[in-house]
């Protein structure tokens, strides 16, 4: 085993963080990391704004939920699925990109998204710094559309606390390799194996928490996924000009 994969698989998310700033080429160097993530048809349909100003940090903080750690990490990012370029190509040879009503340009940018925030994330890491994934950047989309200035076809995925951490964190047991790895065809998850694996997220949780809580896995993903968790996203679509022809509006 490498330094690179022992650096990706000793990830683990950091929600405290000492107001040690993050020199400017360490910065620099995960950027750099990030855009050379592989993206489809060479479209690089990613951009990430980068949010310094500690008033700044405290607003994302705010427009994400409360989420104290984005104010107190000294560089916060937003990663952005960017059709906006591939737009204005289009624009000045008098095309129109009809691919963008297609539910596929949302699956396109999401991924190009999560193959550059997964770079960043490795590349911090290796540098001594410690990272969470902010998906709570979608709770307020049409306010982060407006505080960015994002144009059309431009739409907030996820943001990234980077910093020096302040505390130590475990990390939390995965589920086993066979449940995550199938050979040849998909194997259905057992009621068994899921009750074990619940069992031991509730004894991680409960160690971890001292006592204070004994959730599972499956507790915690069923009240994530029992109804829609951010309720502006189609309206965001909207604003943004994309047409997706399987995503309603609510109300």
């Amino acid at each position: 085993m490498n330094e690179v994969i022992q650096t990706m698989m000793n990830h683990r998310s950091y929600r405290q963080y000492s107001d040690k700033p993050v020199p400017d080429d360490h910065l620099q160097a995960i950027l750099h990391a990030a855009q050379w993530g592989p993206s489809w048809i060479h479209g690089q349909q990613v951009s990430v704004i980068v949010i310094r100003e500690p008033n700044e940090r405290e607003l994302f903080a705010e427009l994400v939920g409360g989420q104290a750690h984005v104010a107190q990490a000294p560089i916060f990012l937003v990663f952005c699925a960017d059709f906006h370029r591939a737009a204005v190509a289009a624009e000045a040879r008098g095309k129109f990109l009809a691919a963008l009503e297609d539910v596929d340009a949302l699956m396109v940018g999401a991924t190009d998204v999560g193959i550059a925030l997964s770079n960043a994330i490795t590349a911090a890491e290796s540098l001594g710094l410690g990272t969470v994934p902010i998906g709570g950047i979608r709770r307020q989309p049409l306010r982060v559309i407006e505080t960015l200035q994002l144009p059309s076809y431009v739409i907030p995925i996820s943001g990234l606390c980077i910093g020096y951490p302040e505390e130590t964190v475990e990390q939390k047991p995965r589920l086993p390799l066979d449940v995550f790895t199938h050979d040849g065809r998909y194997e259905p998850l057992s009621q068994k194996t899921l009750a074990t694996y619940d069992e031991l997220i509730s004894d991680n949780t409960k160690q971890r928490t001292g006592g204070a809580t004994t959730t599972t896995w499956s507790d915690r993903l069923i009240s994530f996924y029992e109804q829609p968790y951010y309720q502006e996203i189609a309206a965001m679509l909207k604003q943004q000009g994309f047409t997706c022809k399987n995503v309603k509006e609510e109300g």
